[in-house]
């Protein structure tokens, strides 16, 4: 009489495990993924803002964005107020550096939520820009 051959360990994961674990993995990423263009799609408010082009450059290590700043003042005499804004657009970033120290009207869209700053360092997205 022979004796059963005992049976081999399985070996690796059962294909069930191995989806439940990706799904694990990729859900936050599609969530971040999700949010963020969620983000970006939708803006808070939309307006428009007049004053002098002070500052406009490109910064930034990995993600380089387009930062600038408008001295705002109502009052000649009186310290302006500065607004900080970011520019997405290669074209509208052109117009702004060729506007500096220049008074310029610029129509911007906030978004609030923005959770990294490789889209810009501000909330507010410059996309139009009339020199004065």
């Amino acid at each position: 009489m022979t004796e059963p051959v005992p049976e081999a360990p399985r070996r690796g994961l059962k294909r069930k495990t191995k989806l439940i674990l990706l799904g694990v993995l990729l859900a936050p990423i599609a969530l971040f993924v999700l949010y963020t263009w969620s983000a970006l799609a939708w803006d808070f408010s939309d307006g428009e803002r007049a004053g002098i082009l002070q500052k406009f450059s490109e910064k930034g290590w990995i993600c380089k964005t387009y930062e600038g700043e408008l001295a705002m003042t109502s009052v000649p005499g009186v310290m302006p107020v500065l607004w900080a804004f970011s520019v997405r657009d290669d074209e509208v970033a052109q117009q702004l550096r060729d506007a500096i120290g220049k008074h310029i009207a610029v129509h911007y869209t906030e978004h609030k939520g923005i959770p990294t700053t490789c889209f810009g360092e501000t909330s507010y997205f410059v996309d139009s820009v009339t020199v004065r």
